[in-house]
């Protein structure tokens, strides 16, 4: 079953930074994890609220994302430089 995908605002903020490639890149893995989360899921540290928050590496980037079953929602949360900590 696919799943809602909902971009954080900086995010999006991010990704006009970036060169056109690279943004097509997410945006197709954005898409690909949507489909399947849990294929996408190089590890996973908990949040605050001890909920389990997934970590994908995409060539250079690093993707934050939170796999909300009971809504039926993917949510990238954070997508930074790989070499950089997830904020």
């Amino acid at each position: 079953m696919k799943y809602r995908l909902l971009i954080d605002y900086e995010v999006i903020e991010f990704l006009e930074t970036l060169p056109r490639r690279d943004r097509l890149l997410l945006r197709d893995r954005f898409v690909a994890i949507q489909d399947r989360p849990r294929l996408f899921s190089d590890y996973a540290e908990p949040d605050s609220v001890d909920r389990r928050v997934d970590i994908h590496i995409c060539g250079k980037f690093a993707i934050k994302f939170w796999e909300d079953f009971a809504d039926r929602h993917v949510k990238i949360l954070d997508v930074r430089f790989a070499d950089q900590p997830c904020g």
